[in-house]
């Protein structure tokens, strides 16, 4: 079977593009020029979603308010986590917003998602600090009428100067834009709507949209809307004037919609199956190297080559933080070794499928990294003719509490293969392979205080 047979059996809409109108982005000061160069040429609608907006992006924020100046008919919609964009403090992510709603209040569109995992009792116990442990809304799309970039990067500073992660390009695919932007309709009618508060003491109000369905009970609801919407896509093959085709999942484990993780079993028992399988490479890398069990269960199983790459602890974002925050990087080195410890020990208990894993980690000085996604080749001299690629950092979070919208791409357009081959090559220039003795060393400890933490139940929340 090949990868696009393959596909084509997944219960999932199908998505047709050309591959010559895609194009990989590999820096993030690229992806912010690019961002903004749509954005200036949007005539329709600009339709951007991310976990937040950081409130220091004036530019960004000047260039939404000239493209809304110069296009009467331009519509801009954004599509954020409620807890991350109301954080107190001196401004937020919703302050900064209202100047923009005020001035173009008809064509300015602000839905604030807000995870019913969070409600009663106990969204007024756990500290606004700690709420997003909860789940957030984590959909990265940014678009604007027919061209879209799928990403894992935020609009935030680092984001655009020195926090690797992922960006695909897509130019004249009106059929991705509109998946992309009715996927963030859909979301739009359990959303939160930001609005002007009559109040002028108070810098934003909050308006929920859908009388017939309360907040906290949402679940149900919005996830038969999710099975209706992805049945109603259509679901064509490839063809010689579309040569590679897109398959969107949507993942919220909270809700019991688990698209990605059905998906992504079907695919290692594909890449098992495979005639030579033992040849094959499946490069994976996260951000946030705490994998979900079944997908460690996958790779560990799986005759196809390993590669993982993993943030090493000083490209971890929440390095030299204070307080709990600062023990991040510690638990997660503590769950790279206990996954290290499954490889090794399947190696002992079944020497003749012995796993093939190379754990590496990740590190540029003054850099951090968020890159997240799977690519997969037959032969090491082939490029790789699929990628995952979206917002789930593959781990249990991302299974579990967070809302996620990632893709499979299967390709047969030889540029983009090629592509896609510079792309992880690329990162992994700026990996090292590790092993035991990498976490013996002192500044790898992992202190009782953060075995405890992660003992207790943080594990899920990473």
């Amino acid at each position: 079977m090949t990868l696009s047979r393959f596909v084509a059996t997944l219960p999932q809409p199908c998505i047709p593009i050309r591959g010559r109108n895609v194009r990989i982005l590999q820096s993030p000061v690229q992806f912010y020029r690019t961002i903004l160069d749509m954005i200036g040429r949007a005539k329709q609608r600009i339709f951007l979603s991310s976990l937040y907006i950081g409130t220091s992006e004036k530019e960004l924020l000047q260039s939404l308010r000239d493209s809304l100046r110069q296009n009467p008919q331009l519509h801009v919609y954004l599509n954020l986590d409620l807890l991350r964009s109301t954080r107190p403090g001196p401004a937020s992510t919703a302050s900064i917003l209202t100047p923009l709603l005020a001035s173009f209040p008809e064509r300015v569109h602000v839905n604030l998602y807000k995870s019913p995992k969070l409600c009663g009792i106990l969204s007024r116990v756990v500290p606004r600090r700690f709420d997003e442990g909860w789940g957030t809304w984590h959909a990265k799309i940014y678009g604007v009428d027919d061209e879209v970039i799928l990403s894992g990067a935020n609009l935030n500073k680092s984001y655009f100067t020195n926090r690797q992660d992922r960006y695909l390009h897509f130019t004249a695919s009106g059929a991705l834009a509109s998946y992309c932007f009715d996927f963030l309709q859909l979301f739009s009618k359990v959303s939160y709507r930001l609005g002007i508060p009559e109040d002028s003491s108070r810098p934003y109000a909050l308006h929920w949209p859908n009388n017939r369905v309360q907040q906290s009970n949402l679940g149900t609801p919005a996830a038969a809307s999710i099975t209706q919407f992805q049945a109603s896509r259509q679901r064509p093959s490839i063809t010689a004037e579309y040569d590679t085709l897109l398959i969107p999942m949507i993942q919220a484990g909270y809700m019991n919609v688990r698209e990605e993780e059905i998906c992504m079993a079907s695919l290692f028992s594909f890449i098992s199956n495979l005639e030579g399988a033992s040849k094959s490479i499946v490069d994976l890398t996260s951000g946030y190297f705490a994998l979900h069990k079944p997908y460690q269960d996958y790779l560990i199983s799986s005759p196809a080559i390993s590669r993982i790459i993993a943030a090493g602890p000083r490209a971890n974002g929440f390095y030299g933080s204070k307080g709990i925050s600062g023990r991040i990087p510690e638990a997660y080195t503590l769950l790279e070794r206990r996954f290290w410890n499954r490889v090794k020990s399947a190696s002992k208990d079944t020497p003749q499928i012995s796993p093939k894993i190379e754990l590496s980690e990740w590190e540029r000085e003054n850099w951090t990294y968020h890159a997240k996604g799977i690519w997969y080749r037959p032969r090491d001299n082939l490029p790789p003719g699929f990628t995952m690629f979206g917002s789930t950092n593959l781990n249990s979070r991302s299974a579990n509490l967070d809302t996620e919208l990632s893709f499979f791409m299967v390709t047969e357009q030889a540029s983009l293969q090629e592509e896609l081959y510079a792309e992880i090559h690329n990162l992994r220039n700026n990996a090292r392979v590790v092993d035991e003795e990498d976490w013996m060393v002192p500044e790898r400890r992992v202190r009782i205080g953060t075995r405890a933490l992660v003992a207790a139940g943080v594990e899920g929340m990473l």
